[in-house]
């Protein structure tokens, strides 16, 4: 059986292959173990390409061609609903704007090759509850509202859109959620005859490079996320004395060169840097919503190591209106915060359903495991 490194490196193999049309050798493939190569590929959401990879080179392997075939069809499936909705918010006049995936999959060299889990649009915050009639007109059922920064709305078998008021929140990073917070000033409208907008192609890349940040910064991000950026590197002739100096007003300019290092050596099938295979193992290892493991010990870290502090801020609840985090608790939390004298048991009960999802004593394990 190969080992969980071995197959990593299988999976980014045949990844290079087919990003780069390149027909990947039979005997390499021959010598893999097709069932693990597809756990791994699974896990970082990149099935389809693998599988586009293994049918230039004539394998035939059933789970990966059900797995192009699921994405394709759902690349399908979505491409109708997001033009009804999109049609919709056009007549009630609400702006909006695609994000992540539903750009980057044009990038691709063929349809259905990067698989997506939902849709994400940024619309007009001040017109949620109208987004909400529209979405629901349109036979979507809503899943939450009025929690976090976007509402999400499910539709049966596999449509899942969700509907941002923000881009970040002030609880994940005050800096870059500052620096969206008036994102429309940064957009270009697609026509007079449209309400939808787009980025330039520069802010697109600085927006994606947040995002990753968020996930990379957290719990982790997975292979899918590299292939995203060198795939737009390789296309896009981008302005890159402007991107630098955004991402140094944003504080992730290290991670932006790292990131970017590490996609077009890895894809470009050049040798790897030092700091190359660190971040590789890290991506690697967190799949492509990342790990719990990742998350705890990257908050720590942020704690200068200290692990009391650490697990004393998972329960400290804001507030004071304004204060960090408070628009994302008085959300997620409304009854308490509408009852502002149970305030004090909010952490009791956030603990007591941290125990319930057993998500508590995993926490407690992954934190008496970090170094500090």
């Amino acid at each position: 059986m190969a080992s969980y490194t071995q197959t990593c490196h299988d999976v980014l193999y045949l990844a290079s292959c087919a990003v780069n049309n390149r027909i990947p050798d039979e005997t390499r493939i021959h010598a893999m173990d097709l069932d693990a190569v597809y756990h791994v590929a699974k896990r970082h959401l990149v099935r389809a390409i693998v599988a586009v990879a293994l049918e230039s080179a004539g394998v035939k392997d059933k789970q990966f061609a059900d797995g192009f075939g699921a994405s394709l069809r759902k690349t399908v499936i979505f491409a109708d609903a997001r033009k009804k909705v999109l049609a919709e918010l056009d007549k009630a006049v609400i702006w909006y704007l695609p994000l992540k995936g539903m750009v980057l999959k044009d990038y691709y060299p063929k349809t259905g090759m990067r698989e997506m889990s939902d849709h994400d649009i940024l619309i007009d915050a001040t017109r949620a509850a109208d987004v909400k009639d529209i979405m629901e007109s349109l036979g979507f059922e809503t899943e939450h509202y009025g929690r976090g920064n976007h509402d999400v709305y499910f539709k049966k078998p596999v449509l899942n859109f969700e509907m941002h008021t923000t881009l970040f929140t002030d609880f994940f990073n005050p800096t870059i959620a500052d620096y969206y917070r008036n994102v429309k000033e940064r957009l270009v409208r697609e026509s007079v005859d449209s309400c939808g907008y787009h980025f330039t192609k520069e802010d697109f890349y600085i927006y994606i490079t947040a995002h990753e940040y968020k996930h990379f910064s957290g719990g982790g991000t997975g292979i899918r996320s590299l292939i995203d950026t060198y795939l737009y590197l390789k296309k896009e002739t981008l302005d890159m004395d402007y991107i630098r100096g955004e991402l140094k007003k944003l504080g992730i300019s290290d991670f932006e060169e790292k990131n970017r290092s590490l996609s077009l050596h890895l894809f470009g099938g050049e040798k790897l840097t030092n700091d190359d295979k660190q971040m590789l193992e890290y991506i690697l290892n967190s799949g492509a919503y990342g790990t719990l493991s990742h998350r705890v010990r990257n908050r720590i870290r942020e704690k200068e190591g200290n692990k009391i502090a650490y697990m004393w801020s998972r329960f400290i609840v804001p507030v004071r209106p304004g204060s960090r985090g408070y628009d994302v608790y008085s959300k997620e939390y409304p009854f308490f915060y509408k009852h502002k004298i149970l305030l004090p048991f909010l952490p009791l009960y956030r603990l007591g359903r941290a125990f319930r999802n057993g998500i508590l004593k995993q926490e407690i394990r992954e934190v008496r495991k970090a170094k500090k």
